[in-house]
């Protein structure tokens, strides 16, 4: 199947990855590392390093979790004990987090 030209990306996608670049970019500048020093560190350029703190969907994620765990931001739950004294705004985080989860309400036709 051929990689689509372009993707759709829902706003909570959108606003989870904006707040995980957010703390990327607030681990970085706590951990006095510069965006170059940064990037050195974790192999890749200060471009995809600026695209990451911005939240860019098209991101690899195995540099964005890189790049957090190089900062110090949690990637797990057991990591997260201390999280909501590093950052005050937890309550940003918490919105993020679904009230419920639906079935899907069409089924897909995957029949090819």
């Amino acid at each position: 199947m051929a990689k689509p030209e372009t993707r759709s990306y829902s706003q909570y996608s959108l606003t989870a990855l904006g707040l995980f670049g957010q703390m990327i970019r607030r681990g970085r500048i706590e951990n006095n590392l510069t965006a170059e020093n940064l990037s050195e560190r974790a192999g890749i350029s200060r471009s995809l390093l600026r695209r990451i703190e911005k939240g860019d969907p098209g991101c690899a994620i195995g540099v964005v979790f890189e790049v957090a765990a190089i900062v110090g931001v949690p990637l797990f739950e057991s990591d997260m004990a201390g999280l909501a004294g590093q950052f005050r705004h937890s309550s940003e985080m918490l919105a993020l987090l679904r009230k419920s989860v639906h079935a899907p309400r069409k089924d897909v036709n995957d029949d090819f």
